[in-house]
């Protein structure tokens, strides 16, 4: 007698986005991770602009309205940066230092920490300062005034993120990992820059 398997209950809604995203992961990846990066960056500040507000209240001040301009910004630099820059770099990564390489994964969060980090914490500063509609001078006050204690705080709270990233997601996942970690450091990074 032929044994079929018994449907208990439809697919989650859930899952056909997971299977959706999956789909466009294959088909568009670099859009994909762009699209993705884009709305948790504007997450991440509208997250930032929540926390500070409710400090604020707490505190008794005054409690600005949400800063529409902020998430924008932030959803732009997902799209056109963190998404692009962040697929070809895990991409790169896996061809200029394969798993056969010994110490691999050392080498990989060595890169990723040393190198990568401080470039694409300093392209944030720059861009931010850009799309922020702000001068030179400006730019150059934040980074000597913020980038140092940013760039510490990166490394503290990405290490061991970008440790365990390198060492059990998949490639093609590494983005979106990245990306909802980066949901939280956004909203530091966020609060930093004011």
């Amino acid at each position: 007698m032929p044994v079929q398997s018994l449907l208990i209950r439809d697919s989650a809604p859930h899952a056909g986005l997971l299977q959706q995203y999956l789909v466009l992961l294959k088909n568009y990846p670099i859009l994909t991770k762009s699209v993705t990066s884009a709305i948790l960056s504007a997450l991440g500040n509208l997250l930032s602009q929540a926390l500070e507000a409710k400090r604020k209240a707490k505190e008794g001040a005054a409690v600005k309205e949400i800063d529409i301009s902020g998430p924008a910004r932030f959803a732009i630099y997902g799209l056109l940066i963190t998404g692009p820059v962040s697929h070809y770099f895990y991409q790169l990564m896996e061809v200029f230092i394969p798993a056969t390489v010994p110490f691999c994964v050392v080498k990989r969060l060595l890169l990723d920490r040393l190198i990568f980090a401080p470039a694409f914490l300093l392209v944030f500063f720059f861009v931010m300062n850009i799309l922020e509609g702000k001068r030179w001078t400006d730019f150059r006050s934040k980074i000597k005034c913020n980038y140092w204690p940013a760039l510490k705080m990166n490394w503290k709270v990405w290490t061991p993120f970008q440790f365990f990233n390198i060492i059990y997601v998949p490639v093609q996942f590494r983005v979106l990992f990245a990306n909802i970690v980066a949901l939280f450091w956004y909203a530091y990074l966020a609060s930093v820059r004011k």
